[in-house]
């Protein structure tokens, strides 16, 4: 009895690696891989340039941001980013993964600010992980949760 639990067992993580890896090398997880990832650079984008619209594209409606132990609704982020007092002149992401398993994106990597605030420049540096999923044929992103390092 032990030996044919352990056959199916070994069949089963057999099963489940083929799977996977059909989920994360078929062209469409490409395709989606680079869809969020282009979005990803969208948002960086729309920070600098404080762009409301863009985040109502972005942000899914029940869009939840985490950072640094306060969370922020899709509006307050939103109403943030246009009225904050900081300048942000560029951005950039790093060491950016983009994971994908059937209507989900998971995002990670680090964020940098450049930009101007209380009279001083700035490079902040956020790590950072964003969750998409695809609602009517789109991405939109609806948690992000930032970390700002010391």
């Amino acid at each position: 009895m032990g030996r044919t639990r352990w056959t199916w067992l070994a069949l089963g993580f057999a099963t489940m690696a083929c799977v996977h890896a059909t989920v994360t090398t078929s062209g469409s997880a490409d395709s989606d891989r680079q869809q969020i990832a282009a979005l990803e650079e969208d948002w960086i984008k729309a920070v600098i340039t404080r762009d409301a619209a863009a985040f109502d594209r972005l942000l899914h409606a029940t869009f939840t941001y985490t950072e640094d132990g306060k969370i922020y609704s899709r509006a307050q982020l939103i109403s943030d980013v246009q009225t904050t007092a900081d300048t942000v002149t560029s951005g950039r992401n790093e060491d950016m993964s983009v994971r994908v398993s059937g209507t989900v994106g998971i995002v990670t990597g680090w964020l940098v600010l450049v930009g101007r605030g209380g009279g001083n420049a700035f490079e902040r540096r956020y790590r950072y992980t964003d969750t998409w999923v695809k609602d009517g044929g789109r991405w939109r992103a609806i948690a992000a949760q930032d970390y700002l390092q010391p």
